[in-house]
């Protein structure tokens, strides 16, 4: 490189942990062989006196500040207590707009529910991409590209379908925070319940968690039921996860699979 050059090794360390994320790798591995059938070891007891200390260090450990790919340190997003949520759609999107929603203090652009308010198919993404805060548009730039040609190619566009995120802003490490997860899971849960479509298409592991109990690798290939509230609801809501449009840029060989899986969203929705 000449010394005019500058490579954003941030940019490339976040751009390849997403790459690996929506691939299905969320745990570490250690470069040292490991056994992993053995059983696993019983653990030992702890007397209470040991035990006090141990969990206060570990406590006062979880609110350390995270690092960010490039050394610095990334702000802290603080869980935020859950208040009752609006029962009707209009309301509710006010609401999640508003100070009280889970990710309203995050720093960064927000991008909200964007589409249909009656749909039969709706579309979620754990998060805003990079540049989807400056288009003010979820899923823009060539991913959005790519993702409205997929619309295309099963008789709908983003006027048809509601297009919302799991969490409106994009925290800095491109991860949700632990601390945050349960609040938005509830969020995202009541939402998609307002709603009520026909056919939910989820894209990335901690919305298909959220909503269907499993990551992708696990439900792809398979209409699975949404996770309800309200047990009383009538109508249950299908959802199939997917290759987020991202992935099937870096890995073109998977876009097969994920049109088997676009099929099996439509099949029987207007019945």
């Amino acid at each position: 490189m000449g010394a005019e050059q500058k490579f954003d090794w941030a940019t490339s360390a976040a751009s390849t942990l997403d790459w690996w994320r929506e691939a299905g790798v969320d745990t570490m591995i250690a470069e040292e062989p490991r056994n992993w059938l053995a059983p696993a070891p019983v653990p030992l007891a702890v007397p209470a006196a040991v035990r006090a200390p141990a969990l206060a260090a570990a406590d006062a450990s979880a609110v350390r500040q995270p690092i960010r790919a490039n050394g610095a340190a990334a702000p802290i997003m603080p869980a935020r207590a859950l208040p009752p949520m609006p029962t009707t759609l209009a309301a509710f999107d006010a609401w999640r707009r508003g100070p009280d929603a889970p990710d309203a203090e995050w720093p960064g652009s927000r991008v909200f529910a964007q589409g249909s308010s009656q749909p039969k198919l709706a579309v979620i993404v754990e998060m805003p991409e990079r540049e989807d805060g400056e288009a003010d548009m979820l899923l823009s730039g060539v991913v959005g590209k790519l993702f409205d040609r997929m619309l295309a190619a099963i008789g709908h566009d983003r006027t048809t379908i509601l297009l919302l995120p799991m969490c409106t802003a994009r925290p800095s490490t491109g991860r949700i925070p632990a601390e945050s997860l349960a609040a938005l899971e509830a969020t995202l849960q009541h939402h998609v319940m307002l709603a009520a479509p026909k056919r939910v298409l989820l894209f990335g592991n901690a919305v298909s968690r959220a909503l269907i109990g499993a990551d992708i690798a696990e439900s792809r290939g398979t209409l699975r039921t949404v996770n309800q509230e309200d047990r009383q609801q009538v109508s249950s809501i299908q959802a199939v996860a997917s290759y987020h449009p991202r992935f099937l840029l870096e890995r073109p060989a998977a876009k097969a699979e994920a049109w088997k899986d676009l099929l099996l969203l439509i099949q029987g929705i207007d019945a």
